[in-house]
C-alpha cells in the first residue's frame, strides 16, 4: 500500500508541472502593453569612441525614428510624463573614449519623420532619471578614457512614472551587434515582436 500511495503522490506532483510547461508565460507585463508615451534616452554611463563621438546620439535618433514609424507610441521629452523609458547605448570595441560628451545634449530637436517633423527642446540629459556619477557629484563635464567595452548595442525598457527609473531593473532588454543601426533598427523590431507575442498570449487567457 505504501508503494501505491507513493506512486499516486508522485503523479499528483508531476501533473501540475506538466501543465505549467504547456502554459505560455506572458512576456511583458500589462503596463507595457497599455503604455502610450515613451522617452528615449542615452544611458548615463554610456561612452563614445573618440573616432565617433556622435555614436550614442545617432543611435538615440534612429531608435526614435523607428518608434515614430512604428506608430504605437508617442515620443515625449520628460521622464515624468513617460509610461516607458527606453535607454540606449552604442557598443564599442575599445580604444580612446569620451564620456559626458556635450554632443549628447539636445537643446533643440528638429527631426524629420514620415508623419511630418518632430520638434522639441531639452537641455542635457533628463535630470530626473539617475545620477551618472557615483557619489552624487553630478555631471562633471566631458571625460576622456580608454575603456574596453562590449561591441554590442544595448536597448533597455524601464517602467516610467517612478523615481529614478534607470536605477530599477529593466522589464525588457535586447543586446546585439548593430542592434541600433538604421534602417532596420533591430532592437525596436524585436521589441515590437515581443509586444505582439505578449498581446496574443494575453488574449488567449481564459
Amino acid at each position: 500500500m505504501s508503494v501505491r500511495m507513493s506512486i499516486v503522490f508522485l503523479l499528483l506532483l508531476l501533473i501540475p508541472q506538466a501543465d505549467a510547461k504547456n502554459k505560455k508565460k506572458q512576456l511583458l507585463p500589462d503596463y507595457v502593453l497599455k503604455a502610450q508615451r515613451v522617452l528615449v534616452v542615452i544611458r548615463p554611463d554610456a561612452v563614445e569612441p573618440l573616432t565617433n563621438p556622435t555614436a550614442n546620439r545617432t543611435a538615440q535618433d534612429e531608435v526614435e525614428r523607428a518608434i515614430s514609424k512604428w506608430g504605437r507610441f508617442n515620443l515625449v521629452m520628460e521622464a515624468q510624463t513617460a509610461d516607458l523609458v527606453i535607454a540606449v547605448r552604442k557598443g564599442h570595441a575599445g580604444g580612446p573614449t569620451i564620456s559626458n560628451s556635450p554632443v549628447d545634449n539636445r537643446p533643440v530637436i528638429f527631426q524629420p519623420s514620415d508623419g511630418g517633423v518632430r520638434t522639441g527642446g531639452q537641455q542635457g540629459r533628463p535630470p530626473d532619471l539617475t545620477n551618472p556619477v557615483p557619489g552624487g557629484l553630478g555631471n562633471r563635464g566631458p571625460q576622456l578614457g580608454n575603456q574596453i567595452g562590449s561591441s554590442e548595442d544595448t536597448f533597455e525598457v524601464y517602467r516610467g512614472g517612478v523615481e529614478d527609473p534607470l536605477d530599477t531593473s529593466p522589464v525588457w532588454r535586447y543586446i546585439a551587434r548593430d542592434a541600433l543601426n538604421a534602417p532596420q533598427v533591430a532592437a525596436v523590431e524585436q521589441f515590437r515582436k515581443a509586444i505582439e507575442e505578449s498581446e496574443k498570449q494575453h488574449q488567449q487567457k481564459p
